[in-house]
């Protein structure tokens, strides 16, 4: 995996590299604004990105501006967004555009590194990886008329866990269930949100993306 990091904080940024290089992986570029770092992604065509939200000269959105522009340059690259902060709003605009190879991820998760190589190795691999508490904060904001408030609890907490990111072994193992449960659940919230059963893979994505589209009107 050839990674390119985009961190303004140098302390961060070195010690996510000596991590990243001590796991075994790639780190082909280290960048503390914008602009390098877009240079770095056109010269390193790396496959994994890591980019905080708030980076010079404004620090608000200029990260996320800088990961949306990076994946229309190198299309399929994988982005894992920091932020020290939940910015709902940041989290969502970067999914909107589709959810495969992305991550956002809240800066504490960096010290607990299991997590956070799990997140990154997600993201790598074609998958999603949403903070937890980026999702508990969306989960609290939804509509009473989203459909989301047919779901039992635990269906909601099986739906927190996908949009995580989290497969159904994950899910189960997190939960302490069956797979056979998780199976179960999940084709009750696709019944309930009226997803109909063409492909269970579309529906899983329209599932989440419905559920955090909601929780940011």
């Amino acid at each position: 995996m050839r990674i390119v990091i985009a961190e303004d904080d140098s302390l961060l940024r070195e010690g996510l590299a000596l991590l990243l290089r001590a796991e075994g992986l790639d780190v082909v570029a280290t960048t503390d604004n914008p602009a390098d770092f877009l240079a770095a992604v056109d010269e390193h065509e790396p496959d994994t990105a890591v980019v905080d939200v708030r980076m010079p000269p404004t620090h608000t959105d200029e990260g996320i501006v800088a990961a949306v522009e990076a994946r229309r340059r190198r299309p399929g690259l994988a982005v894992l967004v920091l932020s020290a902060y939940v910015e709902q709003a940041f989290a969502t605009d970067l999914l909107g555009s589709g959810s495969a190879r992305l991550g956002y991820l809240l800066k504490e998760r960096v010290g607990r590194v299991t997590e956070f190589m799990e997140a990154l190795n997600r993201v790598a691999g074609g998958g999603t990886a949403i903070d937890p508490e980026v999702v508990a904060q969306l989960l609290t904001r939804t509509r009473a008329d989203s459909g989301l408030e047919r779901l039992s609890p635990r269906e909601r907490d099986v739906l927190a866990l996908m949009a995580e990111g989290l497969g159904n072994g994950a899910i189960a193992e997190r939960l302490v269930v069956t797979d056979g449960a998780v199976h179960k659940h999940i084709r009750s919230i696709f019944a309930k949100l009226d997803l109909a059963p063409d492909d269970s893979a579309d529906r899983r994505v329209t599932a989440v993306l419905r559920y955090l589209e909601e929780a940011r009107r």
